[in-house]
């Protein structure tokens, strides 16, 4: 009797484990099959450090965000290899971009000399856009959303406590770690380049309104504007290249501040009529309203992408820690200053999909 209870105890704490076993199956299932917040689904996971960063003690992970659209794949694909040739340290490239882009992304990085490089791919699904980008439908194939992609800073590095953000247009010629250790005022979850005291607002940029200050970019005729009383004359700054304090981030809540005034310029039109460059700049610039750090402007030596950027001079184009093609011309289309800069980083298109944007990138400049 005693070795039949024995045995029936025992099946029945079997079948207890097998039960919380297949329990714990489905949880995970759930967990891993379920979107990550704001649509921000992790689709390929960091390796390991290489050894020789342990070693040198360089393991302290640097995190760099990057939009990746398929039609600017080589730029992004270019600005990555340019910071990943000029450091040592443990870089590790969190990409954001589009589902439809993964493969092609995928593709180019494994089949060419940046197969070592540590990354993170993120599919950015547009839908948390809806209610807060006001798309015209007859320009609807303008639309970017991957350039609301840095507003979401938290949710692409949810564990670091800081991060540079970049854009596609941009080549680095020095170390990056020089640029993430920025220091930011108590207080400031970012710090950008200020466009009155960067070097290369000396540059007069024609035809962009009031390139340097608020009003270029805000509607001060709203009366919604006006509440904030923030000075017309203030100096903006460009948001194409960044750092961020994540845990100031998240304190302040910023990523929910942005998404008011998104939400707001479409029922009430808060931009300027002649807006001085990416919708994305106007709510950065109220949310971060003399509350932001400055970084050197030698690493955000911008408007390599107008007219401006031909009176720049060889060999301060060679002093630039960081230089960016903002502006119509990318230096994919080849007509850009500096064009040939860029070229010296890019790594060809092993599928050879880019190199027939690149042609038509260049017959679209040179109408």
């Amino acid at each position: 009797v005693n070795i039949s209870i024995l045995i029936v105890a025992v099946v029945i704490f079997l079948l207890v484990i097998h039960h919380n076993f297949l329990s714990l199956s489905d949880f995970l299932r759930r967990e891993l099959s379920d979107p990550s917040p704001l649509g921000l689904q992790p689709i390929d996971f960091i390796p390991a450090a290489p050894q020789s960063l342990t070693d040198e003690g360089n393991d302290k992970e640097i995190s760099v965000v990057i939009a990746a659209s398929d039609e600017r794949l080589g730029g992004a694909i270019a600005a990555m290899n340019s910071i990943y040739q000029h450091t040592r340290s443990n870089v590790v490239f969190h990409i954001v971009t589009l589902n439809d882009t993964v493969d092609h992304l995928r593709m180019w990085l494994r089949s060419t000399s940046l197969k070592n490089m540590r990354y993170r791919i993120l599919d950015f699904d547009p839908r948390v856009l809806e209610g807060k980008v006001q798309v015209d439908p007859q320009k609807a194939d303008t639309f970017k959303p991957l350039t609301f992609a840095r507003f979401y800073l938290p949710n692409l590095v949810p564990h670091a406590e800081k991060v540079i953000y970049v854009d596609d247009d941009v080549i680095v010629q020095d170390d990056i770690v020089e640029l993430y250790n920025t220091p930011l005022k108590p207080g400031h979850a970012a710090a950008f380049s200020d466009d009155c005291d960067s070097t290369s607002s000396k540059v007069a940029v024609r035809g962009a309104g009031n390139q340097y200050n608020y009003i270029g970019f805000l509607d001060y005729k709203k009366e919604t504007i006006r509440k904030l009383a923030m000075k017309a004359n203030t100096c903006s700054f460009n948001p194409g290249v960044f750092v961020a304090n994540l845990t100031e981030w998240k304190l302040q809540n910023i990523t929910k501040q942005l998404e008011k005034w998104m939400a707001l310029n479409v029922v009430e039109e808060l931009y300027s009529k002649t807006l001085a460059g990416s919708v994305t700049t106007p709510p950065l610039l109220i949310v971060f309203y003399k509350q932001h750090s400055s970084i050197d402007p030698m690493w955000n030596v911008r408007h390599l992408g107008s007219s401006a950027g031909k009176r720049y001079s060889l060999q301060f184009v060679k002093a630039a820690k960081l230089l960016h093609w903002n502006g119509h011309f990318k230096p994919w289309g080849r007509t850009a200053s500096y064009a040939e800069v860029w070229e010296k980083w890019y790594v060809p298109d092993p599928t050879g999909k880019f190199n027939l944007i690149r042609r038509h990138s260049e017959a679209y400049e040179a109408k």
